[in-house]
């Protein structure tokens, strides 16, 4: 465990990249070798727009990292945040549970909240609005919302008082759950209902990209799947059944174009067509 720490309380950034480019190829692969929908597009194009989003999500956090640091280096030197309140524990205990704090707050609640604020659902919407969700669509974040989830983060990197080291594995474990759970792919049903007791799979995903509530409205976790389980959100829904896309925007000139997204946030609010 101590060489784990270790390597990532010094990972370097060419890692981070590998990571996040290695994902990708992984999944795509499979994609290709076993879909879970054979969709007819032009997968090289979808790519492209789904990797500016992923491109600008970099930009908008690469200036902002030193809060982080300087959030985390607070949290340690102040005793401050649950794991640093609790009795001195194992470790590997200390390491999950600081884990799950973050993903509760860094990425469960925010996600939750996104759906409740209008305002939010603007910017989150254009993730929602992809017609062909794939491994690509992981990163598909407006540059907004890029910028809250942000905030967010340092919020639960200072709740959790997680260290550096920490937040580098929840990050990299994030890219990585992330570009695994919207993949294309479907995982047969007795692995899938073992796994999603303790993480967020495509199967457990994709329900959440069905194009109308209340599937919308569900299965916010990214990595631990207990979350919805815990506070009532998980659905189900057959991967047959699944259509993606949002109802309001199912129109492929505002939802397959980069120009148009970046405007969604600033358009007239639409409420949901089957609410």
């Amino acid at each position: 465990m101590e060489n784990i720490i270790n390597y990532f309380a010094t990972i370097p950034s060419s890692h981070r990249s590998i990571l996040l480019i290695g994902g990708i190829t992984f999944f795509w692969l499979i994609e290709n070798a076993a879909p879970l929908f054979k969709f007819k597009y032009q997968k090289g194009k979808h790519a492209v727009t789904n990797i500016f989003f992923t491109i600008t999500s970099i930009l908008v956090n690469l200036p902002l990292a030193f809060i982080l640091v300087r959030s985390s280096d607070w949290a340690i030197e102040n005793h401050f945040g649950i794991i640093n309140w609790l009795p001195e524990m194992p470790i590997l205990v200390y390491t999950i549970l600081g884990l799950m704090v973050l993903d509760l707050i860094g990425a469960y609640f925010i996600h939750w909240l996104e759906h409740q604020v209008k305002w939010m659902w603007m910017f989150h919407l254009i993730h929602h609005s992809d017609l062909h969700v794939d491994t690509t669509s992981a990163n598909r974040h407006h540059p907004g919302e890029s910028v809250f989830r942000f905030i967010f983060t340092t919020i639960a990197v200072v709740i959790t008082g997680a260290p550096m080291w920490m937040v580098f594995m929840y990050q990299s474990i994030s890219v990585v759950l992330s570009q695994f759970n919207h993949a294309n792919i479907s995982l047969p049903k007795t692995l899938n209902s073992v796994l999603s007791y303790f993480i967020v799979t495509p199967n457990m995903h994709h329900v959440h990209h069905h194009y109308t509530q209340p599937y919308t409205d569900s299965n916010y976790g990214n990595i631990f799947a207990v979350w919805d389980r815990l506070f009532g959100t998980y659905r189900e829904l057959d991967g047959d059944k699944i259509k993606y896309g949002i109802d309001t925007y199912m129109d492929p000139a505002e939802n397959e174009h980069i120009g148009p997204m970046l405007k969604i946030p600033f358009q007239a609010y639409r409420p949901p067509i089957n609410n």
